[in-house]
């Protein structure tokens, strides 16, 4: 990067390039990819560098910051800004390895993605001179069609088979990173929404990955000092998340009012227009309510957490700004469906037509919540946490 990371307007960045996105949106979907053109527009502008420490040539940028972005880009194209927000949260993996293995990873024009394994495929890496030979297979990879590098997450077997464990006793895990080209991929991505993103399936057999290439996730042993590395990769998963969900949900509730301001039903109240629609006038009132609401929790609790992290000289944010991150990022969710729906719902037919700003939205939005991150379930975690009780989930 040529510029000053400290002195650059990064959301005035993104929006400057949204008509480069706009351009783009028919290819995107149908491709399922970020078209090339969109991608080196990308790159040129570092946004694939957000969160890579400065000392390896990244942005290292705050959270909300981060957020801002890519709820900026969400509000033009969900994919564009889903597979921005993965890979940039996989790229702090650049402060746990050693730097010349970070620079080779993260050198101009490079893209790590990875997702989680595969429930019913084995993801190992045995013990051996130099590394690890690792077999997996993975799936979600947001942004693997972007990528040239990829990471897998892994069980580790000494030489002889032993599984290893922990200091609390459970199974050790480790993330190993290698060049998709060593990889297998297979196109399950065909989907109703987030089609750009490019999720696809990947595996490796019998590899060799060198140690220098590994890294224990969110347990410490970073190299980088910056704040920003006191946040888990789950933290920044969890801001991103919640930030195209508001984008899309902004977008959505703005093309609406764009609507209503010239739309007048042919049923119902005949030539009464839409705005002038007591029931719609309540139900807008509302969304626009629920949506700002959950962007400031979700801003709130990511800069809440980023002050913590500037406080501390060891280890990883507190459970209480973990857990803040992860109800802000699953009501974010939550609230922003809502608020599509009510766009869609009050536009009537006009919602249905490709043409139309609602039904991309709708559909990216609806994949959007089928993400572990806005599953119910996460309140549960959270009412656990807060009656003193233990809970399993990762936050």
């Amino acid at each position: 990067m040529t510029d000053t990371a400290v002195d650059i307007d990064w959301v005035a960045r993104a929006h400057s390039l949204a008509p480069a996105i706009r351009s783009a949106i028919g290819r995107i979907d149908a491709d399922g990819k970020l078209p090339d053109e969109l991608d080196a527009a990308l790159h040129a502008a570092g946004m694939y560098r957000l969160l890579i420490p400065r000392s390896c040539g990244g942005a290292e940028l705050d959270p909300v910051t981060f957020a801002e972005i890519i709820e900026t880009f969400a509000t033009v194209d969900a994919s564009t800004a889903w597979v921005l927000g993965q890979v940039n949260a996989a790229a702090m993996s650049a402060a746990y390895v050693e730097a010349d293995v970070a620079r080779e990873i993260f050198a101009p024009g490079c893209v790590l993605a990875w997702g989680p394994p595969a429930p019913d495929k084995p993801h190992d890496a045995r013990v051996v001179e130099g590394g690890y030979r690792l077999t997996g297979t993975w799936q979600f990879a947001s942004g693997s069609r972007q990528a040239n590098w990829l990471g897998g997450l892994a069980l580790i077997f000494d030489a002889d088979g032993t599984p290893r464990k922990n200091a609390a006793g459970k199974a050790e895990t480790r993330t190993l990173l290698f060049p998709k080209s060593s990889a297998t991929i297979t196109d399950t991505w065909h989907v109703v929404g987030l089609r750009g993103t490019g999720s696809d399936q990947y595996a490796v057999t019998d590899l060799f990955v060198p140690a220098g290439r590994t890294f224990q996730r969110d347990r410490g042993g970073w190299r980088e000092r910056g704040p920003l590395y006191r946040l888990s990769t789950v933290y920044l998963h969890a801001v991103a998340f919640g930030a195209v969900a508001l984008g899309i949900a902004r977008a959505s509730l703005d093309a609406f009012v764009e609507l209503a301001l010239h739309k007048t039903p042919t049923r119902g109240n005949l030539g009464q227009p839409l705005r002038e629609n007591n029931a719609v006038q309540g139900r807008i009132g509302l969304a626009e309510a629920q949506l700002r609401a959950a962007r400031a929790y979700l801003l709130g609790a990511a800069r809440a957490g980023f002050a913590e992290a500037a406080t501390m000289t060891e280890g990883n944010v507190g459970m209480e700004s973990r857990i803040e991150m992860r109800a802000a990022s699953t009501l974010a969710i939550g609230l922003s469906e809502g608020v599509v729906d009510i766009a869609y719902r009050l536009a009537g037919s006009t919602a249905i037509f490709d043409a139309q700003p609602f039904e991309r939205r709708f559909r990216d939005m609806h994949a959007v919540t089928q993400q572990v991150q806005s599953h119910l379930a996460n309140y549960e975690t959270i009412g656990q946490y807060r009656l003193g009780l233990p809970f399993a989930l990762q936050i």
